[in-house]
């Protein structure tokens, strides 16, 4: 849930204990309210029969004779009151009544149920009437609950509405509000996705809230220093890399002026030996060709590493010519098992050596897997080599289904990765349709 639909619900939820609380006070206002309009009616009913007693004592009669409640029938418009008058001597009985029309009423019924069961059925008030010191009778007031509940129903549903309009104008100016005060967060939420995808110049920009100043301030300084430690790990990649080529350059010359010159050397005394051999010594001649034979395969052997240590052809031909002296080396290791297709588009002449090195070690290592752990029958190469940028594609139709590779103990991949990596480039992996690895890379020309 996003924070402006939590704090509408929270303000939702309090407004509605509130609009409770507000219901419970008003069924006692509406009952209290009530009890007043009763005991108002008695007392203004008692002191017009005092007051009918005083004229009929002074002299003037009335037309009608005591007690005379028309005045009051006349007077009062309160619907739900009866009233009744009892003279001590039990000679004189009044009452009357003034109904309420049960049919003009709209409240729900469970609403009278519940008002019902929390209140009582009904008042009533007692007020004896005398003058002079001598006492007449007794005036009852009494109300129905149908007025109370009737009354407290239009309290209500005044409260309800006023308080519907209120919290509906709240939650929309809070959404407004929040909203404009949170849209620094989606520009902030937008610059992490971009400092996620290696874009760690990007800078967020100054805010007008102090917090997310604050916030901003703290992750333009992470990034800056993110970016710092990028800016150097490439540097020490680069600089690893380079050690690492000079010290195949460096393997590369010994194995070749050393153990190149010895094995050369054993090859011409097992020449000699063979020679003697055939005259001399026939019985010989088996162990000299033995020897012969694993003369020729070291020789083969350390051919082979020079030609990885060293390859001869990126130096004098270029990046394309070694590219092609490797993936048709590989296909005849292969022995048709294995087919190595390599596609180039572009001009390779123009690269800078570092690429080109890069370039050569990430095909190479690429071939190099497939060979060992894809159990493929195909694999493309394709190198696409711009104006800007260069992009390279190895895929196999190998086993490999899923990724990652939470079980490989090597660590090619990953030095494909930091090759890329320390040259700015962007390195990822995928699986090919319906199956094998797809590798993707990309590195920018400057």
């Amino acid at each position: 849930m996003n924070l402006q639909l939590h704090l509408m619900s929270r303000i939702a939820a309090v407004a509605l204990i509130c609009l409770l609380a507000s219901v419970v006070y008003v069924l006692k206002d509406s009952e209290a309210q009530s009890k007043a309009v009763a005991q108002r009616t008695m007392n203004s009913l008692a002191k017009q029969l005092e007051y009918q007693l005083l004229m009929i004592n002074a002299g003037y009669p009335s037309t009608n004779p005591f007690p005379d409640l028309d005045l009051w029938k006349q007077t009062n418009n309160t619907p739900g009151i009866c009233v009744q008058y009892a003279s001590y001597d039990d000679r004189t009985t009044r009452s009357l009544c003034n109904g309420i029309d049960l049919s003009a009423q709209h409240w729900p019924l469970s609403f009278e149920k519940g008002y019902r069961q929390l209140f009582e059925k009904g008042f009533e008030w007692q007020h004896p009437i005398a003058f002079n010191g001598h006492d007449y009778g007794m005036l009852t007031v009494t109300t129905s609950i149908e007025m109370a509940i009737g009354h407290a129903w239009n309290n209500i549903c005044h409260l309800l509405t006023l308080s519907i309009i209120t919290i509906l104008a709240v939650c929309l100016l809070v959404y407004l509000v929040v909203s404009r005060a949170l849209r620094p967060a989606q520009v902030i939420v937008a610059g992490l996705k971009r400092m996620d995808l290696g874009e760690l110049s990007y800078r967020l920009p100054d805010f007008k809230l102090i917090e997310w100043q604050q916030t901003a301030a703290a992750i333009n300084h992470l990034a800056e220093n993110q970016q710092l430690l990028l800016s150097e790990r490439q540097k020490l990649a680069v600089m690893l890399m380079n050690v690492q080529e000079e010290d195949r350059r460096y393997l590369a010359r010994e194995l070749h002026d050393e153990l190149g010159q010895c094995l050369a050397a054993i090859n011409a005394v097992v020449t000699s030996i063979k020679r003697t051999a055939v005259q001399q010594y026939p019985v010989l001649m088996p162990e000299v060709e033995q020897i012969s034979r694993f003369t020729h395969s070291m020789q083969e052997s350390v051919r082979n590493l020079l030609t990885r240590l060293r390859p001869p052809e990126l130096e004098e031909l270029g990046l394309e010519a070694s590219l092609t002296s490797l993936v048709s080396r590989w296909n005849q290791l292969g022995d048709g098992k294995v087919g190595y297709h390599l596609h180039i588009q572009g001009d390779c002449t123009h690269l800078q050596k570092s690429l080109a090195l890069t370039i050569f070690r990430v095909i190479q290592e690429g071939i190099s897997n497939i060979a060992k752990h894809a159990m493929a029958t195909n694999a493309d190469i394709s190198l696409l080599i711009s104006a800007e940028d260069i992009s390279l594609t190895i895929q196999d139709d190998g086993k490999v289904d899923a990724l990652p590779f939470a079980d490989s103990p090597g660590i090619g991949l990953l030095g494909m990765r930091e090759r890329v990596t320390a040259l700015n480039g962007k390195f990822a992996l995928a699986i090919a349709q319906p199956h094998g690895l797809l590798i993707n890379l990309w590195l920018p020309k400057n």
